[in-house]
């Protein structure tokens, strides 16, 4: 196929789950035709190609990097090619750029620059968690990540339970991996009884994949092990 130029916005795996369960067959056509691409992170972006189109030149591409670690002076440039005519890539580290993701920088500045952009379909591990909740699909707002200290954390926690049971909102998080258990524990505790929290763990993988909702108060008596696991957090209080 011949592409236009565009910045093509290339959602990636979550998980383990083969490319053909999660990507649709218009994904990886474009993916074959590309050859530069804008990634959060080199080493994951090469496997995902290798993974999802074997025998993909690598070695024939052009890789810039946009993570925290990038200057922001040098961002731009990153457009160059695309200025120039060529279709260019965008990938996250997991799901889909531009969402939750240092990608939306190089998307602002082609927009500002009426550069076409083309956001594919793919999973978001933020939406899929949503769906999967049984939680106001119409009414949601995601945080990123809480404070780290647990006053802190706990403190928000209480905000954002409160402003769920004023606006009928669902409250939606991350938390690195590691302390994801911690976090659990801290909701059960922290969030009134019948407040009900969502964890959904491993999305996309059809082994380890987990959505439980539950009432905070049966999170206290309930055993669980989601530490080192991609997880994403939700609440909603009635």
């Amino acid at each position: 196929m011949s592409l236009q130029p565009a910045l093509y916005l290339l959602p990636v795996s979550l998980s383990n789950a083969p490319i053909e369960n999660v990507l649709p067959a218009l994904n990886i056509s474009i993916l074959r035709e590309l050859r530069v691409f804008i990634v959060e992170n080199l080493r994951t972006a090469r496997r995902f190609l290798r993974e999802a189109i074997p025998g993909f030149d690598i070695d024939g591409s052009q890789f810039f990097e946009l993570n925290n670690h990038t200057d922001p002076a040098a961002i731009s440039s990153f457009l160059e090619p695309l200025r120039n005519g060529i279709p260019t890539g965008v990938m996250s580290e997991a799901g889909c750029p531009g969402v939750a993701d240092p990608g939306a920088q190089v998307i602002e500045i082609a927009q500002r620059e009426n550069l076409k952009v083309i956001p594919l379909v793919g999973p978001s591990s933020i939406l899929m968690a949503l769906m999967g909740s049984g939680f106001n699909g119409q009414h949601f707002c995601f945080h990123g990540y809480l404070p780290v200290k647990e006053p802190d954390k706990a403190r928000t926690l209480r905000d954002l339970e409160a402003e769920s049971a004023r606006k009928d909102m669902t409250q939606i998080f991350i938390e690195t991996p590691y302390r994801n258990n911690k976090t659990i524990e801290l909701m059960s505790r922290t969030l009134r009884d019948r407040t009900l929290v969502c964890v959904a763990s491993e999305l996309t993988d059809p082994e380890k994949e987990q959505i439980i909702t539950l009432p905070a108060s049966a999170w206290r008596r309930k055993k669980y092990d989601f530490d080192k696991h991609p997880t994403i957090f939700l609440l909603h209080a009635r």
